[in-house]
């Protein structure tokens, strides 16, 4: 069997796997806010609370 491959290294790819489902989900949530009429601003000042 050989050996896990990488994209960036062991420890890399994790994190960077979490950063790009944050900016996916981000990405989905702001598009849906603005097809409801509401700006980024609102959207985030909605998530801060």
């Amino acid at each position: 069997m050989s050996p896990p491959r990488y994209i960036i290294s062991r420890i890399a790819d994790p994190i960077f796997a979490v950063f790009i489902g944050i900016s996916a989900a981000a990405t989905r949530i702001n598009r849906e806010e603005k097809e409801k009429g509401r700006t980024t601003q609102e959207t985030l000042n909605t998530l801060r609370r």
